[in-house]
This record gives structure tokens, sequence and C-alpha cells, in this order.
């Protein structure tokens, strides 16, 4: 899905979170032009022929679980510790490696180059 669509997604998502249980294309257009964007009236009408009659929490929800299973490239294995540790080991140098790991990982995810409605 294009960053267009998304924004176009956003804009309606946002919509449905405000109150508007069925927002129209023209209230996605005028979201999208309160914030510079040209609203593309094809991506719209296909956007709103994609939810017509679903749920919109069904809809996060299925997306949630696709997504989950979606590679990050972070969460790959590690190598295998070296020396006594592997040998006769104890797991508190392996827990402290995978907190480290993580917490580099959230830090990074900051600014990922982009904005919600570039």
């Amino acid at each position: 899905m294009g960053t267009s669509k998304m924004k176009h997604l956003a804009a309606y998502l946002l919509l449905q979170l405000g109150g508007n249980a069925s927002p129209s294309a023209e209230d996605i257009s005028t979201v999208l032009s309160s914030v510079g964007i040209d609203a593309d009236t094809e991506r719209i009408n296909t956007l709103l022929a994609e939810v017509k009659g679903k749920d919109i929490n069904e809809l996060i929800a299925a997306g949630s679980q696709k997504l989950a299973s979606v590679p990050t490239g972070g969460s790959g294995g590690s190598a295998a510790p070296s020396g006594g540790a592997a040998a006769g080991g104890s797991a508190a140098p392996a827990a402290e490696k995978v907190e480290e790991k993580v917490e580099e990982k959230e830090e990074s995810d900051e600014d990922m180059g982009f904005g919600l409605f570039d």
C-alpha cells in the first residue's frame, strides 16, 4: 500500500475516531486539505468501497494479525556466547544483552524519515 493511500486511510481513521461513523469522500478530502494534501478522488472512492459495510475495529484487528507475521529485521537470533558462559553458564548475561537490543531498537524507531501526512 503506497504512502498516498495510507494518507487517505489515516484521514478516514481520524474521522472515525472523531465520531464520524461513516466518513464521506468529501470528509476525507477536507481533512487532507486541512494539512496541505491534495486528495486523490479515485483513491478515496477505492478506500470507501473497500471498507463499506465492514467494522473498522475488525479490520484493524485483522491487519494487526497480518503485521505480526511480518519480519522486522531486528529480531533475529544472536551469535552463541563464547568461552565459559556457553558451557557452564548463567542466563543473566544473555538477558542483559536482549534488554540492550530492545532499548536500541526503540531509540532508532523514533524518526523513521517520514511524517504521517508528507
